[in-house]
C-alpha cells in the first residue's frame, strides 16, 4: 500500500532532479519534446499526483507544493519543468468535474497525464446532449505523454450569451500534428492537436471562469481553489525557477572569471557584477515570496471548506500575472553582464534566457490587461463582464 509523501519530501525530490535536467538540457531542446525517461523520473517523484484527487490515487495537496517543485525544477531544464506544470495542473481540474470523468481518465491508469489547448482556436458548438468540437488547437506542451488526453478551450453560445468552456477530449479522439518550431521553450513539445467532429458529453466540460457555491460548493476542499487561479500560479512559479536557474548560471560564470580590468582582478570585486546579481536575486525572490502567500492565503479559505472571497482572489490573481515581467528583467540583467560568453550556443545561459523570453510571452503573464482590471477594482470601478475573476 502507498502512502502519501510529506510535502518536503516531494520537494527535496524535485532538488536533487535539478543536475540530471540540467545535463539533459540540451538533448531537450534538440528533440523538441522531454524524454519518456524524464517524464518517468517526475511520475517515480509523484510530482504528477500533487494535485491529482485521492480518489483516484492522488496526493490532493495544497497547491504551494506544486508551485515549490516548479521553483526548483525550473532551475534545471526549463522545458521540463513546464511539462511538469502543465501535465500537472490538470488533476486539479478534473477534479471539477463529474467523476466519471476521473473514472474514464484514471480508471485503468491512475498515471494517466492530460495536456491541454485552452485559447479557443477550434470550432464548438452546443448540440443534443453536449457540444461537437471541430478545428485545430495550437500549443499543447506534454501532447506526446499525454495519455488521458486533453482538455480543450472553446467559446460556445449558449443561455443567450458567448461562454467560454473546457472540454475534455480522450486521446483517441486526437492527432498530434508536430508544428513546434520556435525560439525557446524548444523541448516543451507543445504541438497542435487536431480534432475531426468530436461528440463531447455535457458532463465532460464546465464553464472554465465559474467560481461560486454551486459550481464548487460541493468539490473536495482543495478544489475550491479557483481553476484559473491555481494555474496561473503554476506558470508564474515556473518562471520563477527558471529565473532562479539563470542566476545559478551566473554565479557559476562569474566566480572562475578574470575581469580585463587589471585594478578589479577577479570578476568577483566588480561591484557592477555584484549589484547586477544582488538586484535580480532580490526581484526573484520577491515574485516567489509574492506566489506562496498569496496561494498560502487563499488555500487558508479552501482547506476549511470556504470559497475564497472576490477581493483576495482578484489580488492574487492579478499580481501574480507580473511574475512574468520582473523575472524576464532579473534574467535579462544577469545575461547582459555575462558579455560574449553568454551567447554562443554552448552556453547553456543562452538557452535558459530564450526559455524564459518565450515563457514570459505566455497569456498568464499579460500585466497590461489585468494591471488595467485591478487598477480599477482598487478605484471602485465595476468590473466587466466577462471578467477573469468568476464574476458575473
Amino acid at each position: 500500500m502507498s502512502t502519501t509523501p510529506s510535502a518536503q519530501e516531494i520537494i527535496d525530490r524535485a532538488i536533487a532532479l535539478i543536475p540530471t535536467l540540467r545535463e539533459r538540457a540540451a538533448e531537450v531542446e534538440k528533440n523538441r519534446m522531454v524524454s519518456k525517461e524524464t517524464i518517468q523520473d517526475f511520475q517515480d517523484a509523484g510530482f504528477f499526483k500533487i494535485l491529482q484527487p485521492k480518489r483516484w490515487g492522488g496526493y490532493e495537496m495544497s497547491p504551494n507544493v506544486l508551485n515549490k517543485v516548479l521553483m526548483e525544477l525550473g532551475r534545471g531544464c526549463p522545458s521540463s519543468a513546464w511539462n511538469v506544470m502543465v501535465l500537472g495542473v490538470h488533476p486539479f481540474e478534473v477534479g471539477l468535474l463529474d467523476p466519471k470523468v476521473g473514472d474514464e481518465v484514471w480508471g485503468e491508469d491512475p498515471t494517466a497525464l492530460i495536456s491541454s489547448s485552452y485559447a479557443p482556436f477550434g470550432k464548438v458548438t452546443a448540440v443534443e446532449g453536449g457540444y461537437e468540437l471541430n478545428g485545430e488547437w495550437l500549443t499543447s506542451s506534454g501532447c506526446d505523454h499525454a495519455a488521458g488526453g486533453a482538455f480543450l478551450g472553446g467559446r460556445v453560445q449558449e443561455n443567450g450569451g458567448m461562454v467560454f468552456r473546457s472540454f475534455w477530449v480522450p486521446a483517441k479522439y486526437l492527432k498530434i500534428v508536430d508544428d513546434w518550431h520556435v525560439v525557446g521553450l524548444a523541448g516543451t513539445g507543445s504541438k497542435k492537436l487536431v480534432v475531426d467532429k468530436v461528440f463531447v458529453p455535457s458532463y465532460r466540460s464546465h464553464v472554465i471562469g465559474d467560481y461560486n457555491e454551486s459550481t464548487h460548493g460541493h468539490v473536495n476542499n482543495l478544489y475550491k481553489m479557483p481553476f484559473f487561479y491555481v494555474f496561473y500560479a503554476a506558470v508564474s512559479s515556473v518562471l520563477v525557477g527558471m529565473a532562479r536557474g539563470m542566476e545559478d548560471l551566473y554565479i557559476e560564470h562569474m566566480v572562475p572569471r578574470q575581469n580585463l580590468n587589471q585594478a578589479v582582478g577577479a570578476a568577483v570585486n566588480d561591484p557592477f557584477i555584484r549589484q547586477r546579481l544582488g538586484a535580480a536575486s532580490a526581484k526573484i525572490l520577491g515574485a516567489a515570496s509574492r506566489i506562496l502567500a498569496n496561494t498560502d492565503e487563499a488555500w487558508s479559505y479552501a482547506s476549511k471548506g470556504e470559497l475564497v472571497p472576490l477581493d483576495v482572489r482578484i489580488k492574487h490573481f492579478a499580481t501574480n500575472q507580473f511574475t512574468g515581467g520582473e523575472c524576464f528583467e532579473a534574467a535579462h540583467m544577469l545575461f547582459k553582464k555575462t558579455s560574449t560568453r553568454g551567447v554562443w550556443l554552448s552556453s547553456p545561459l543562452q538557452r535558459q534566457m530564450r526559455d524564459i523570453l518565450v515563457a514570459t510571452n505566455h497569456i498568464t503573464q499579460n500585466e497590461d490587461n489585468i494591471g488595467d482590471l485591478f487598477g480599477g477594482q482598487l478605484l471602485g470601478a465595476k468590473l466587466p463582464v466577462p471578467n477573469p475573476f468568476g464574476v458575473k
